[in-house]
């Protein structure tokens, strides 16, 4: 866990997840919600094994409605995956990785088993888009301001995921954020106070904290369940 301090005076909240960590898409209760859940194993709660494996856990995307891409959850395909949209890929073992997709993921032969799209890259060959500097085009923010509360997703040269959020920033906030923690690719996640939420454990099962400063959903939100997808960071089996 890191903080950083972008030059307008964002604080933004860097989580690395190193190691062999697996990654687990949750479909929430409402978002894509219960005409999906007979499909799918991992729903709005985190429970069982799952919870006795749980490193930390993060919000998802916007609303599937909003059309900011696709969603694919344990091989079955809730919304069409989009051409040119960065997307956060989960094969069948849960290794994750971001890529933009069909261009250069998925791979030939690659397991794909979960994606979850959202719009286009924040950070591409380590730099932050010119995109990112166009804040409106980033979805729409309470009161249509531009600092509010954001998240992302960037991957390392070490193939490690780094979740960045703060709860008054722009996308370009993120963007700088990331890049400065390595990222060498980044997508944006969900926005707005009620959806931007990280908890973290200090070993594995271990009880939640509330990672961002001043977010508003409790630690414990996604073990009592939630309304919109998530995703989950486990440690590895015998861990």
């Amino acid at each position: 866990m890191s903080r950083i301090r972008t030059a307008d005076g964002s604080l933004v909240t860097v989580a690395a997840f190193r190691g062999p960590v697996r990654y687990v898409l949750h479909n929430g209760s409402q978002d894509p919600g219960p005409g999906y859940a007979r499909l799918v194993r991992a729903g709005p709660a985190v429970g069982g094994a799952e919870r006795r494996h749980l490193l930390a856990a993060f919000n998802g995307g916007f609303l599937l409605r909003s059309r900011a891409g696709g969603y694919e959850q344990e091989g079955h395909v809730f919304r069409a995956l989009r051409h040119g949209l960065a997307s956060l890929v989960i094969d069948r073992s849960g290794r994750a990785r971001i890529g933009v997709w069909r261009v250069d993921v998925p791979v030939p032969g690659e397991a794909v088993y979960s994606v979850r799209q959202n719009l286009w890259p924040l950070v591409l060959a380590g730099q932050p888009t010119r995109q990112a500097a166009r804040w409106w085009r980033w979805g729409g923010t309470i009161g249509h301001v531009e600092y509010v509360a954001r998240s992302a997703l960037g991957q390392d040269a070490s193939g490690d995921l780094l979740y960045a959020a703060s709860m008054s920033a722009t996308p370009q906030d993120l963007a700088v954020a990331l890049a400065r923690s390595g990222a060498r690719i980044a997508m944006e996640l969900d926005i707005n106070p009620e959806w931007v939420q990280l908890a973290v454990a200090r070993v594995p099962g271990g009880s939640l904290a509330a990672a961002v400063p001043g977010q508003v959903r409790p630690a414990d939100q996604y073990v009592t369940g939630w309304t919109r997808d998530f995703i989950t960071v486990l440690a590895p089996p015998g861990t």
